[in-house]
């Protein structure tokens, strides 16, 4: 996670926390399942594992969408089925969603329909007896600094209020081309592990100003866990892929016990 150039860490932006209800037995995180009409057997997977997963509590910390051009998409066919699983399922626990770098457009139209508690980036969940740091982990990949040019103009409100004043289908048509163009940078690198990570220093200052020593997060399709500096832990959630090999599926499950990787129930690898 070190640096090539010098770039100063950013400072934790606006905390938000959270503390979950007393009687909870386990919270579940995801991230990165790039959901489209064109990946109906992840798809299929996501939606049996929010039917048939015990945990009281599922946080989806990013990219659950591969593009989400706007809230007036949630009524078309695709849009519309994903909508109905995230509303079926936050019917029976409580549903997070905190936005990721594909889905940074998903909004509070959306979540309030679907009755999805929306999660600011980054959130401090509060929780048996342990505060751990919630994050897509795009904000921290400061060696790209291509995209964080791009992440901070499309993140302005300015931006977002003249982007979705457009047609739908103008905005697709760019979700599109955004995609296409990261698609074609991963396969001219196609190994996670040789994609931006997380910056260490930063993410070490993160954790201090929120007074935590466990940051979860996503974006980097590299899952796994390390010490990020003494006492500081990162956990690093799965993509989900079941439409091509190699398949992979994974849920980060936290409970009193502490933290453990399991196969999504419902889901057959």
């Amino acid at each position: 996670m070190s640096r090539q150039t010098e770039v100063a860490p950013p400072a934790l932006p606006s905390l938000w926390e959270y503390v979950a209800p007393t009687d909870w037995r386990s919270v579940d995180f995801i991230s990165d399942l790039h959901l489209s009409a064109d990946t109906p057997r992840t798809f299929d997977a996501w939606s049996a594992y929010l039917r048939t997963t015990d945990a009281d509590a599922v946080f989806i910390l990013g990219d659950l969408f591969e593009v989400w051009a706007g809230d007036d998409s949630r009524h078309d066919d695709f849009e519309a089925r994903c909508a109905n699983e995230l509303a079926e399922a936050a019917c029976r626990r409580t549903v997070g969603f905190m936005a990721g770098n594909r889905d940074f457009l998903v909004g509070l139209d959306m979540l309030r329909d679907c009755g999805v508690l929306a999660l600011p980036d980054p959130t401090v969940l509060q929780a048996f007896g342990s505060r751990v740091l919630l994050t897509h982990g795009d904000a921290l990949c400061l060696d790209d600094t291509k995209y964080q040019q791009f992440r901070a103009l499309v993140r302005s409100e300015a931006w977002q209020q003249d982007f979705l004043a457009k047609p739908l289908d103008e905005r697709r048509r760019f979700a599109r081309a955004v995609r296409n163009e990261s698609e074609q940078l991963k396969r001219a690198n196609p190994a996670p592990m040789d994609w931006a990570d997380v910056d260490g220093a930063a993410a070490v200052r993160w954790l201090h100003e929120a007074g935590a020593t466990t940051m979860v997060h996503g974006h980097t399709h590299h899952p796994g866990s390390e010490p990020l500096a003494p006492g500081m832990l990162r956990h690093v959630l799965s993509d989900w892929e079941l439409d091509h090999p190699p398949h992979r599926a994974e849920v980060l499950r936290l409970s009193a016990r502490g933290f453990r990787r399991i196969t999504p129930p419902g889901v057959a690898l």
